[in-house]
């Protein structure tokens, strides 16, 4: 989503990780046990593949820059700080070892270039496990890699000492002590208690003396790292130039880097187009419309009709120039001579206006021809949007109003709605905790169930929401018969004006209701597919609020009054929005978290800069969503309500705030679609739209909202960092909430026990269980409802290997480069020393063509075309953590 968000990149870890999810498990039915036999789901399929252009590394050329588009240049470089983003996350992996990196699956496994084994040695009395460090690895300093950077890694992120400024520590506070082992090489971890996801720790690793003391690992790694153990090295950052230099790391002891220098560039969201036009970037993650572009300037430049003047719009044309007539190119005379019917100003501004146009259309096209030397790579982000419920006050406080909300929404549609068009799977993701295709994934949404309108009006009536309760009753009330004679006339007229206000009854009835629901749905889509193919920079001027389902003008929602309080700054400090800003795997520590992140792109403004939301209001007349209940079951579908619910003369109206923006219009769209599915069952949504910048900290974050959409980034390691997104909050001594990173605040005791016990079982079929079941008990909450996984879009130039849309895998810098065209004939996969194919990586089979997130036929012959030869691909991950390493 742009990035909904939560404070900006990696804001979560273990204590970190955002929040978005629901956990009130009230409910005690057998359904939430979990319902899936191991691995049945998870074979399922990963949703889809990698997208990277792979080649094997006699395939690529020696030498060369890769200029690679991230979205700021890094506040720090310390990855454990609050203020750590995506870039530092990347930066960080190139040039800092990491123990463990993420497959292909979202699997943690053993890196070889930096351990030559790890696994627990000893689980009684205390979990023991022994390192045993690769004999080559050097800090650039020539320092060997030992105990000691692992010590004071361990004080400084165990939160005994608050003079470190930490942002995240779990798992770090149950080490007891380390050790040296046999010999330099070894190193012994005991822990005070068993912990499951002891691979999420040291990666990745500072040297001592970064760590070692409060001052270097709060000041002194910030803007440079003196020194480093990864294929490269940080050379330069530069501010002025909003650039970051790596170069080739002289003493790095694995397979020889493929590029010389990697030129991280600082290139804003809505800048990309351009940068990649201009020929300035080699990679850079891209939203739907740029990729539309490009896909576009491909198909002009093999021959294809684009965007064009003449008789009416090419179709499918894009940019300044679709729509533009012959005739509306061609100047009249009376713009060009005036007269008497329209004066010399009017004209000038036609002339003006003409020129403008046309300016536009030179400028699209000379971007056009730079944008047709790329290829769009795309595959699904470890990520998933959800619709948060704020369930601390208000209507959401009831979890049977939770549950309707989420029993009104056709997700499988809401899904296709966003990835369909991209060519990419479109199925609702089935567990807050994990995704198709990882170890851990089970569907357990039938804790919930599935999309039934019938049931979720059911559910609003046995919550005290009638057509008839938001008429405010007279508070002269009449005693006795008088009062009796009122009600019996009441009825009567009510009986009256059923029988005369109706012509048709029964089974015409409900045909008619159909026929008016499937218009409405369609007339609403037609609305939805011009707003949805809008240009890049959709105009903001709709800001403001307005209430689905009521042609009266918006009115504001009172702000929460809660006073809620939010514990981990670092999460909110750190939000990003998540339509363009992906944070993505590669940007994370195995497990490691960049927070939330909403639709934008931009960061979380700092405390002293939010602006006030916007206040301003329009109107919006009521349509269902498509045929989801019309053309449903009839034991699932109903007849929609005569007007909006209310209680105790109070509308059932929920306050939907959402991002502004340009990058944001995805998530206004699929807004939009909730908001009709929603006054189907008689829920009015005042939708409120706020400025990118305070989306996250000013709303979401701050308990200012009844629905909002953000995305969640997966984890390897669900035990640790789903807990703080679903602890149950907290009341403080001053009668806050603390809520983590909770911040739809509602959770149980039960949840929290679940997670406690999955993170201290070693047993791994034991621990999935328990996160199953914790999993379900999340869905039946219905605090948070995971919609779809996020799409990742990245253009490239045809040229360059082993990089692009990364998926789950953490990606091999020393691999990446540019093709060789004079290297041609058939090769042969090669991985680099040391790192072995990772298994289970492969697609799953059930993924059908049209699903795949390859190029298509067309765009790989494109990239052949500006690339020699004919290269297949290469599998450079490390190598699988089995039982005989790692217990």
């Amino acid at each position: 989503m742009s990035q909904v968000g939560a404070p900006r990149g990696r804001t979560c870890s273990r204590t970190i990780r955002s929040v978005a999810l629901l956990t009130s498990g009230v409910l005690a039915l057998p359904v939430l046990a979990a319902c899936s036999s191991d691995g049945d789901e998870r074979s399922k399929a990963p949703a889809a593949a990698q997208d990277v252009g792979p080649a094997a590394r006699d395939r690529i050329a020696d030498g060369g820059t890769l200029r690679w588009a991230v979205d700021t240049v890094p506040t720090t470089l310390n990855t454990f700080q609050a203020d750590a983003d995506a870039a530092t996350s990347r930066i960080a992996g190139a040039v800092l070892p990491s123990l463990f990196t993420l497959d292909k699956t979202g699997r943690p496994q053993r890196n070889p270039d930096y351990l030559e084994s790890a696994k627990i040695i000893e689980r009684e009395p205390k979990q023991v496990v022994l390192y045993k460090l690769n004999q080559q690895a050097v800090w650039s300093d020539g320092r060997e890699l030992g105990a000691a950077d692992f010590v004071a890694q361990w004080r400084a992120l165990s939160g005994k000492d608050s003079a470190y400024w930490t942002a995240r520590n779990a798992g770090y506070e149950r080490i007891q002590k380390i050790e040296r082992g046999a010999n330099d090489l070894e190193v012994r971890v005991t822990f005070n208690k068993p912990y499951a996801d002891w691979r999420a720790l040291f990666s990745p690793l500072y040297p001592k003396d970064v760590m070692g003391a409060p001052n270097s690992f709060n000041d002194g790694a910030r803007a440079k790292l003196k020194a480093t153990a990864g294929p490269f090295q940080l050379k330069e950052m530069d501010r002025a130039d909003r650039e970051i230099t790596l170069v080739r790391n002289p003493r790095w002891w694995g397979a020889r880097p493929k590029l010389d220098t990697i030129v991280l560039s600082a290139v804003p969201r809505d800048k990309r187009a351009a940068a990649l036009a201009a020929g300035t970037l080699d990679l850079a993650e891209i939203d739907s419309p740029v990729a539309e572009r490009i896909t576009q300037a491909r198909h002009n430049k093999g021959g294809g009709a684009g965007p064009q003047t003449g008789a009416g719009p090419a179709s499918g044309a894009r940019g300044p120039g679709a729509g533009t007539t012959a005739a509306s190119a061609t100047p009249s005379s009376a713009e060009e001579n005036g007269s008497d019917e329209e004066d010399e100003e009017k004209a000038e501004a036609a002339r003006e206006s003409r020129e403008k146009k046309t300016r536009a259309l030179a400028k699209y096209a000379k971007e056009q021809k730079g944008l047709g030397g790329y290829v769009v790579r795309k595959s699904l982000e470890p990520a998933f949007t959800q619709l948060a419920l704020n369930g601390e006050t208000g209507p959401l406080a009831d979890e049977r109003v939770r549950r309707a909300v989420a029993r009104a929404l056709d997700r499988k549609k809401l899904a296709e709605a966003v990835l369909k068009p991209l060519g990419l799977p479109a199925n609702p993701p089935g567990s807050h905790l994990a995704l198709a295709g990882q170890h851990a994934y089970a569907d357990s949404s039938d804790a919930l169930g599935d999309q039934n309108t019938r049931e979720a009006q059911a559910l609003l009536a046995d919550a005290g929401w009638t057509p008839g309760g938001a008429v405010k009753k007279d508070d002269g009330t009449k005693a006795g018969s008088e009062a009796d004679a009122e009600k019996k006339k009441d009825k009567e007229k009510d009986k009256e004006k059923g029988e005369n206000g109706s012509e048709t009854s029964g089974t015409d009835k409900k045909k008619e209701d159909k026929q008016e629901d499937k218009k409405e749905d369609k007339e609403a889509d037609v609305k939805e597919s011009e707003s949805g193919s809008a240009s890049d920079s959709d105009s903001a001027s709709d800001e403001g609020a307005y209430i689905v389902g009521d042609n009266k003008p918006g009115r504001g929602a009172p702000l929460s009054e809660t006073g809620s309080r939010v514990i981990a700054p670092a999460a909110v400090g750190q939000a990003r929005w998540l339509d363009d800003a992906d944070v993505n795997a590669q940007d994370r520590q195995p497990g490691g978290m960049a927070g939330a992140y909403a639709p934008g792109g931009t960061a979380a403004p700092a405390a002293d800069s939010a602006s006030p939301s916007t206040t301003s209001s329009a109107s919006a007349s009521a349509s269902t969503s498509a045929s989801a209940s019309a053309s449903a079951a009839p034991s699932t579908s109903a007849s929609p309500l005569p007007g909006p619910l209310g209680k105790d003369g109070k509308p059932l109206t929920l306050r939907f705030v959402l991002p502004s923006g340009p990058g944001s219009e995805q998530l206004r769209t699929v807004g939009q679609k909730i908001a009709r599915m929603l006054d189907r069952i008689g829920i009015r949504t005042e939708i409120t739209k706020v400025a990118d910048a305070d989306y996250f900290k000013d709303h979401v974050a701050s308990g200012d909202y009844d629905l909002a959409l953000y995305s969640w980034p997966a984890t390897a390691y669900p035990a640790t960092d789903g807990r703080p997104i679903y602890a149950k909050p907290v009341p403080a001594s001053d009668g806050s909430l603390l809520v983590e990173q909770n911040y739809t605040r509602v959770g149980t005791d039960h949840i929290n026990q679940l997670f406690d016990q999955a993170a201290s079982e070693l047993d791994e079929k034991a621990a999935r269980d328990l996160l199953r079941r914790a999993d379900a008990r999340i869905w039946a909450a219905a605090g948070s409802i995971p919609l779809y996984q996020r799409p990742q879009l990245v253009a490239a130039k045809p040229a360059v290997a082993n990089a692009g849309a990364f998926a789950f895998a953490a990606p091999r810098y020393e691999d990446i480069g540019f093709k060789d065209p004079a290297k041609s004939g058939p090769e042969q996969p090669q991985k680099s020393a040391g790192a072995k194919e990772t298994a289970g990586a492969t697609q799953s089979p059930e993924a059908s063509p049209k699903e795949s997130p390859e190029s298509s036929p067309k765009e790989s012959a494109d990239e052949s075309a500006d690339e020699s030869g004919n290269d297949s691909g290469n599998d450079s991950g490390n190598e699988s953590a089995g039982e005989s390493d790692e217990q």
